[in-house]
Formats: structure tokens, sequence, C-alpha cells
């Protein structure tokens, strides 16, 4: 609950009285500097009026019933103050004075009102258009929004229509140094935020796109991984250990097919279709898009399926986390110098095995199940630059 506090005052309207030399006691409620005054509908001789102790000086029983009434009327003014406060939500004073009047405050949109309106709407979409991860990382955001609200405002929530350039780079700057995010996290939650927002500004709930002067940093990592060499001397490494075997196969699967890790946990037979061209293919969904990928088996990648085609499920089941501490097991005793990790196998088929072969872009995106063309491009537009730079290189001799 907040501090703020309310000044609630009697005053009589003396140029309105009346022909029985009497005139109205009206009320004045003032919250943030504001003033709300309305007519109590009560009447009193203007001698009778006690101004500095905010009562009617009574001297029968009908001033005592206006006293009385005068009380009530406060009473009711500061319970309906204390309902909004409780709410933990902004309102005005004139939602003060429609509270006490009995009536439902005009509804303003806050800013949990819109995340929570678009994170219902999403919630029911998992499995047609949208993960379950996907709504995770969108409830996420509503968790550090809500943290943000209390650190900043002491507030459980807040004015759609308040909502400016300072609050973004307040909630920027607190994502920095409270929650210490990395930058590209960062990046990706007020990207979520700015989604929500949007569609805010849709629904006409808000005017005003706060976000249209606001820039957040967007972090670009480096790609990571494998070269042709280090892909050659994991593929010729063989492993005395079981554990580690299993996991370099894997691992070399995914550089030849450029499946997820949960992609490649749930493959199952019925996932290896022969194509149109005769050739074996994987054909599934990609659980973070929910788009429908194929991928045709290259050489190396139909060697490790034969290998552990017996199995009653196609690849032996190990956890992401046991996955990628092997990796670094396995990079230590290869001599490979990289942080391995299960999504670098992505990124390799990606760069060395499409990219640096002369796969185009667009069969690039495809291949890797992106939602959009742009995020291909915004990911291994570096890695197109090294190879034309490197042709031209060669170009260069020729000539």
């Amino acid at each position: 609950m907040n501090n703020l506090k309310i000044s609630i005052l009697f005053y009589l309207q003396k140029n309105r009285t009346n022909k029985l030399n009497k005139c109205p006691i009206r009320c004045r409620i003032t919250f943030l500097k504001k003033r709300k005054e309305f007519a109590t509908g009560l009447f009193i001789p203007p001698l009778k009026w006690d101004s500095k102790f905010q009562k009617v000086k009574a001297s029968n029983n009908e001033y005592e019933i206006i006293n009385t009434q005068l009380s009530l009327i406060k009473q009711k003014i500061n319970q309906a103050f204390l309902f909004l406060q409780m709410q933990g939500r902004e309102f005005t004073i004139q939602d003060i004075y429609l509270k006490y009047k009995g009536e439902t405050p005009k509804e303003q949109k806050t800013v949990i009102d819109i995340i929570n309106y678009h994170n219902n709407r999403m919630e029911k979409l998992i499995g047609i258009e949208a993960t379950y991860t996907s709504w995770e990382k969108y409830h996420q955001t509503k968790k550090h929004i809500i943290d943000f609200l209390q650190y900043k405002y002491h507030k459980k929530d807040y004015l759609l229509k308040n909502l400016n350039e300072s609050f973004l780079y307040d909630f920027e700057y607190y994502l920095q140094t409270e929650k210490k995010f990395k930058p590209s996290t960062i990046y990706k939650t007020i990207q979520r935020f700015r989604k929500m927002i949007k569609l805010g500004i849709s629904l006409d709930y808000i005017k005003k796109d706060p976000f249209m002067l606001f820039k957040v940093k967007r972090y670009k990592k480096e790609i990571v991984y494998l070269n042709t060499s280090e892909l050659n001397k994991l593929v010729n490494y063989t492993f005395t250990q079981t554990r580690l075997q299993q996991v370099k196969d894997l691992f070399i699967f995914c550089c030849y097919t450029g499946l997820a890790y949960k992609e490649m946990s749930n493959l199952k037979k019925e996932n290896i279709i022969t194509n149109f061209d005769d050739n074996l293919w994987i054909k599934m969904i990609r659980q973070k898009t929910n788009k429908t990928i194929s991928i045709p088996l290259l050489p190396p990648a139909l060697v490790i399926l034969n290998k552990y085609q017996n199995e009653n499920e196609l690849f032996p089941k190990i956890s992401n986390q046991k996955f990628n501490s092997y990796l670094k097991e396995i990079a230590e005793i290869v001599g490979i110098q990289k942080h391995l990790t299960h999504h670098i196998a992505r990124k390799t088929f990606a760069t060395t095995v499409l990219l640096y072969n002369g796969v185009s872009m667009e069969i690039v995106s495809e291949l890797l199940g992106h939602s959009k063309m742009s995020i291909t491009q915004e990911s291994y537009g570096k890695v197109v630059q090294r190879k034309v730079s490197e042709q031209i290189a060669i170009l260069k001799k020729k000539l």
C-alpha cells in the first residue's frame, strides 16, 4: 500500500442562500493536488456552521442528524479511498468520487492488464501457433515487470496511459543493475514487453507508443562453431568410454542435420522418411517455432543413424545437462579449444557444413526451421561475408 493521502473539507456555499436563510453544505476532496467538489444535499443557517470543527453547532435534534450525515459522508469517502489503495493500482480523484457514489470507476487499463490479456491469449494458442516454451518466456517477462514496479514505484501495477520512455529506460537499467541480466537477455525481455504494449495500442488501450523513440541496444553474440579441421578431428576420434562415444556420435549427427537438443531427443523412426528424391529425410515439427522441418540425411548423419537403428528409440536418452557436461570432457580429450555445447552442433551445420559449401541463405533458413529469413541473416550474415572475402581472395590470385 502506498502513503498517498486525501483531504476532506466541508464548507458552506453562502452565495446560494435560499428563502429560509439556509445555504448548502458542500464537500471538497483533495487528492494529488486535484480537487473534486460536490453537494451534500444538506442545508443550514450560515451562523450555525463551525468551520474549525467542520460541523454544525448542534442546538437541536435536526442539527445532530446533519452532523451524523456529514460524518457518514466522510467515512464513505475514506472507505472508497482505502478500497482503491488496496487494489494496488493507480487511481484519480474522480475514481474516489465515483467509488463513494457507488458507481464503478471508469476502467483504466494497466500494464498488468495488457500483459495478462496477451499471455492468456497465447496460452490458448499453445500447440496451434505458439509453444509452451515461448509462453513461459512471456510469463517470466511478466514477473520481471512486477518485480520492477515493486522496486521502483512500490506498486503492484501501473497505468498504461502513464507509460513513457522514462519508464522503459528505468526498466532497462533495473534489468542491468538489479537482475544482472546479460545484454542479450535484456534485449529479448524488452522486445517481449514491446510486443505486449503493441497489442495494447492496437486495442486502443494506449494512445501513444512509448517505444517510438526508445531504442534498446541489440547485443549480437559471436557465432561459435566448429571449423572443418575441428569437425574432422572430432569425427575421426574414437572413445573407449561408451557414454563419451555416444555423445560424440549424437553431436556429430546434429552437426550434419542441424537438429536442436529437443528435436534430437524426440526423434523417432517415423520421422525418417523416403522423400520425393528417393533419399532419406528427417521430417518433424520444430518445437520452438511449431514449424515443419524437412532435412535431407547427409552421408555422415546416415552412418550414425545406421549405427543406432537397432535401438527401440533411435538414440539413447541423455539429459541436456549431462550432454553438455560430457561435451566439455570430449573437447578437452580431443583438443578443441572451444566451450562445446549441443547448440554449437546446430551452428556448425549452418556454417561449416552449409554456408561454407556454397548453400544459399534461403536454404539454410529453411533447413534450420527459422520462423523468419531475417533471423538467419542476422545470425549468419558475418559468416557469409567471410565466405565472400575468401572467394574474392581466390579470385584475386587468379586475376
